[in-house]
């Protein structure tokens, strides 16, 4: 036992949960060059926070549509989002490498050096050629693309330039081999890029241009623009995100120009590049619902979170619930699902959730008797969870209020049966391994005092507040804006306030984190708008509605099959997005509420995160664990296999969504509670307190599928299967590989 003298803090666990990650290809930058970033990066999320707030940078008010930047250059939404996705580009490729750095620091060829202040040239040839475009437009010049002149300038003064400095840049970057803590040339030119096409685009579509895309009449420079701003996008998600989801973005792009000669629903109409890239640096591309979502709601909420781990709320998610749950067996474990529900609410990423909190719950898990496989898979399923967690569900919930329309409130309370399910059947799973193996808790002298956490339960105060706040009726922004604040004011009663400089350090920070969400979103917008212009979503909804003639069932699991695959190795905004394009259409097409449908692909794209073969949030676990990826994927496939049958229960009762009366949903909840913890059973082989020979464990799924139908009569006949079950065990007690016996203790 401790000593009762010692300090309430002696037993805190947690300490830099709320520490970022750094990167292998995260630049660490050091005087001058620090302060550069740092301040570049809080401008631009301080940027965000005024503009969404309706903060006038020109003496006007009324919001962002009213918002005006530079005289006669009104900051109108697609320029809003044009300002995030270039703002976004600069940071990142000033701040990430094109390649990890090495261990041992490796000199510099200084030919490309030279090149790459070579190609700056060009660089700012273009961003000067656009602004010159600006004055033309300014002074009355009639701006078309058939005009012989203007497409003289657009194609060689202005694209030609642009293109050679994108490109060079790109490959010139794979080649860097600049020391960590400076800047890279070549990423200099591609920031250069960068803004040129800003300034271009934000001049054009300031004209009647915008209704031109897709039309003989819009101007070539909106095509190479689009291009270059195409590869600027994919060459950072690359470097922030991996190479899947730039696979699946070139995929999809090569498929552009070559569905005319593919066959049946994957023909699309033959379509030229012009036409192509002139739309889909639009809302019906780039710029649509994605990007809308990240210039708004998603980099608000990284704000928030920004200032949440400023005043360390991220350690005091993880000391709470080990001071809970950490006495329970398998201690270790069942913090991870606590503290992964908490963090999942202010991380915007599975891998980023298992990276806070895993580097404390999985040696512990090890320490308590998890095998390195298991411990690493129940962290990836645990975190994977807080992606579905209300009420900020990994930014996905907002994404689906932009697509579909639905309030985002009514989205949220929708989500809580779900993912109460959710981790209720890993709790089930965690507690049955447990219990198989024997585990204990950890003692209470290694376990942060409850009476002392209870004490600062007033750091939950923002989330409250925002909770409230939402249902109170205030938009997501406002009430967004009132839990930053709330963050702020509640840390002045824990030793990490945050003044001045903190408020700084916090919009630094929130700046750098979004870099990745915005570069994933706008690559999702690439997909989008293929998706869009060529049709192909409709012909594959199409194609679900002659799968459900034949069975509504196995259209459903082809829906399932196809957001899986589409989200392996992509965030989950990014897998939802796309998956919602594609797959969503379809199920609506069958008669499925849009509600429904959406929650369907959205679940389906948060558990391809757990999926093998490509399984992210797995693989960051192994890489904490020290255990095969592949064996932590599939382990942590059957801890979440929950997730997978909980989109059909809400398609069969709809009432898990809260759409129905008070008896209905209650009665829904329950059975389905019942039905995972028979589903768990079945699946670990642990039924009430002792082993279950292998029928009673197909038995027991068999029960669980009743359960989880939602009818009266087949939650009847399920109950009737497990009471069935239970007598056999109690009475007859056969044992894993022997014959029957009666009676007699285990």
């Amino acid at each position: 036992m401790t000593e009762p003298n010692k300090p309430d803090d002696e037993h805190l666990i947690a300490d830099g949960v709320d520490e970022e990650p750094i990167e292998h290809n995260r630049r660490l930058f050091e005087g001058r060059s620090l302060s550069f970033i740092t301040i570049s990066a809080a401008i631009y999320a301080a940027f965000h926070m005024l503009a969404l707030n309706g903060v006038s940078l020109s003496g006007m008010t009324g919001g962002l549509v009213n918002l005006e930047f530079l005289p006669d250059f009104p900051l109108e939404t697609w320029n809003f989002r044009i300002v995030h996705v270039s703002g976004a580009l600069a940071l990142g490729f000033l701040w990430y490498s094109a390649n990890k750095f090495a261990d041992e620091p490796t000199g510099q060829t200084p030919l490309l050096g030279y090149l790459s202040y070579v190609l700056l040239v060009p660089a700012f040839v273009a961003v000067g050629t656009a602004i010159s475009f600006a004055f033309e437009i300014k002074n009355g010049a009639m701006w078309n693309g058939i005009d012989a002149t203007i497409k003289f300038n657009e194609t060689w003064v202005f694209g030609a330039p642009l293109m050679a400095a994108t490109v060079g840049g790109i490959v010139l970057s794979w080649f860097n081999k600049t020391p960590r803590n400076r800047y890279s040339p070549p990423d200099f030119v591609l920031t250069v890029c960068g803004l040129a096409v800003a300034i271009y685009l934000i001049t054009i579509y300031g004209t009647l241009m915008r209704n031109s895309t897709g039309t003989p009449f819009a101007p070539i420079g909106i095509s190479i623009a689009a291009i270059s701003g195409t590869l600027l996008i994919m060459e950072l998600t690359r470097r922030v995100a991996g190479l899947a989801l730039v696979i699946i973005a070139t995929i999809f792009l090569v498929y552009v120009f070559v569905g005319e000669f593919l066959p049946g629903f994957l023909q699309s109409p033959a379509i030229t590049w012009q036409r192509f890239f002139s739309q889909v640096y639009t809302d019906a591309g780039i710029l649509g619902p994605t990007t809308a979502v990240s210039s708004t709601y998603i980099i608000l909420f990284i704000i928030f979170a920004a200032f949440l781990q400023a005043s360390k709320v991220g350690d005091y998610f993880v000391n709470f619930a080990f001071s809970v749950a950490g006495r329970a067996r398998g201690g270790p474990a069942k913090v991870a699902i606590f503290a992964s529900g908490l963090m999942g609410m202010i991380n915007g990423t599975s891998a980023g959730n298992v990276v806070a909190t895993g580097s404390l719950t999985i040696p512990l898990m090890k320490k308590v008797g998890y095998h390195k496989k298991t411990a690493g898979a129940i962290e990836a399923a645990a975190s994977t969870g807080g992606q579905i967690m209300p009420p900020i569900m990994g930014a996905g919930a907002f994404i689906m209020a932009e697509i579909t329309g639905i309030p985002y409130t009514d989205i949220a309370i929708a989500a809580v049966i779900p993912a109460i399910l959710y981790f209720v059947s890993i709790y089930f799973m965690v507690d049955f391994e447990a219990a198989k193996l024997g585990m204990r808790g950890m003692r209470e002298e290694e376990l942060p005092r409850f009476h002392t956490m209870v004490k600062q339960v007033y750091l939950f105060l923002p989330i409250i507040i925002l909770i409230v706040a939402l249902f109170l009726g205030y938009s997501v922004i406002r009430a967004g804006t009132l839990a930053t604040v709330a963050a702020v004011v509640v840390s002045w009663l824990t030793p990490n306030r945050v003044g001045i400089k903190s408020v700084a350090k916090a919009f630094e920070l929130a700046g750098g984190m979004s870099i990745q969400i915005i570069a994933v979103c706008a690559c999702a917008g690439i997909i989008v708008g293929v998706i869009a212009l060529t049709g192909v979503g409709a012909r594959f909804s199409n194609l679900l509605l002659g799968l459900a003639e034949a069975s509504q069932l196995l259209a459903l699991i082809f829906a399932m099959l196809i957001a899986i695959l589409l989200g392996m190795g992509m965030p989950t905004t990014a897998a939802y997005a796309v998956a919602a394009s594609v797959v969503a259409p379809g199920l609506i097409e069958l008669g499925i509420e849009p509600l429904t449908a959406h929650f369907f692909v959205f679940y389906f794209a948060v558990v391809s995160a757990i999926t093998p073969p490509v399984a992210l949030a797995s693989y960051a676990a192994a890489g904490i664990s020290g255990a095969n990826p592949m064996e932590t994927s599939v382990a942590s496939f059957k801890i979440g296999i929950a997730a997978f049958i909980v989109p059909f229960m809400f398609f069969y009762n709809a009432a898990i969504l809260m759409d129905g009366t008070y008896l209905q949903i209650g009665q829904a909840f329950i059975t389905a509670v019942a039905g995972v913890f028979l589903l768990s059973a079945g699946v670990q082989g642990w039924f009430l307190g002792r082993s279950a020979v292998w029928f009673l464990r197909i038995a027991l799924v068999i029960s669980a599928l009743f359960m989880i139908a939602g009818g009266l009569v087949t939650d009847l006949i399920g109950i009737g299967l497990a009471i069935a079950i239970l007598l056999i065990q109690r009475v007859i007690n056969p044992k894993p590989g022997s014959t029957f016996r009666t009676g007699g203790a285990d």
